[in-house]
C-alpha cells in the first residue's frame, strides 16, 4: 500500500506543476531540441547528455525533494538516486562517453517510441484519460516521463553503454511503474515495461558489438 492516496498524490503533483510553471513548457522544448539533434548523431552528443542530466537534477531536487517529499518520506531517497543519475550523466557527457547514431535495429526502432511516447503519446494519454494539467505529470520534470524518454535515449545510443547508467532508470521503473498501477495513472504503465524492455536490448547489443572485432579477425 502507498503511504498517501490518490488524492493526495493529483493535489501535490497540482501544486508541483504550479509553482514551477512555465518550466514545463522549457523542458518540451528542449526535448525537441533533443529530438533534433538525434537525427545529426555526433554533433551535439554532449549537449544531449547535458540536457537529460539536468531533467534528472531538477526532477531529484524539485519534484522530490521538495514537493513530493511532503507526502511520501521516501522521496527523500528517491531525489538523492535521480541527483546521482544527473552526476552519472554529466561525468560520462565531460568525458564524451555517450554517442548516439546506433545502426538501426529493434532497439533503436524501440528507443524512437520510447522518446516519441514520453514528448508526445504520454501528455495526450494523460488528458485523454482524465489527468490534464495542473494534474497530470509532465514531461522533463516528473520522474516517469523522464525515465521513458531517457531509456530511449540509451537504446540509441552507440555501443557499449555504461552499465551503471542503467541501475537508477530500472530501479525507479519499477518502483514507478508499480505506483501507476495504484494510483491509476494509465500514462506512466509503460514505465514498469521499459527498464524490462530496454535494459535487455541494451545488454545484448553490447554483447554482438564487443564479439564483433574478434569475428573479423582471420583464422
Amino acid at each position: 500500500m502507498l503511504p498517501f492516496t490518490n488524492d493526495q498524490f493529483l493535489v501535490n503533483l497540482a501544486a508541483y506543476n504550479q509553482a514551477i510553471w512555465p518550466v514545463q513548457l522549457a523542458a518540451f522544448g528542449l526535448g525537441c531540441a533533443v529530438v533534433l539533434f538525434l537525427l545529426r548523431p555526433g554533433m551535439a552528443d554532449r549537449l544531449i547528455t547535458f540536457i537529460v542530466a539536468a531533467m534528472w537534477l531538477w526532477t531529484g531536487i524539485a519534484y522530490h525533494w521538495l514537493y513530493f517529499s511532503r507526502i511520501n518520506h521516501a522521496a527523500v531517497v528517491f531525489g538523492a538516486l535521480f541527483v546521482a543519475q544527473a552526476a552519472l550523466l554529466t561525468h560520462v557527457g565531460i568525458r564524451d562517453q555517450l554517442r548516439f547514431g546506433r545502426d538501426f535495429g529493434p532497439a533503436v526502432g524501440m528507443g524512437i517510441a520510447f522518446v516519441g511516447y514520453a514528448i508526445v503519446l504520454y501528455p495526450l494519454i494523460g488528458i485523454w484519460t482524465g489527468h490534464a494539467y495542473p494534474r497530470m505529470p509532465a514531461f522533463g520534470v516528473t520522474p516517469c516521463p523522464v525515465t521513458i524518454f531517457t531509456f530511449g535515449l540509451f537504446l540509441l545510443a552507440r555501443q557499449p553503454l555504461s552499465r551503471p547508467l542503467l541501475a537508477i532508470p530500472l530501479i525507479w521503473s519499477l518502483i514507478g511503474g508499480s505506483a501507476a498501477f495504484l494510483l491509476g495513472v494509465p500514462q506512466d504503465w509503460l514505465l514498469l515495461a521499459s527498464g524490462v524492455i530496454a535494459v535487455p536490448l541494451i545488454v545484448l547489443g553490447d554483447r554482438r558489438h564487443s564479439r564483433a572485432p574478434s569475428a573479423e579477425k582471420p583464422a
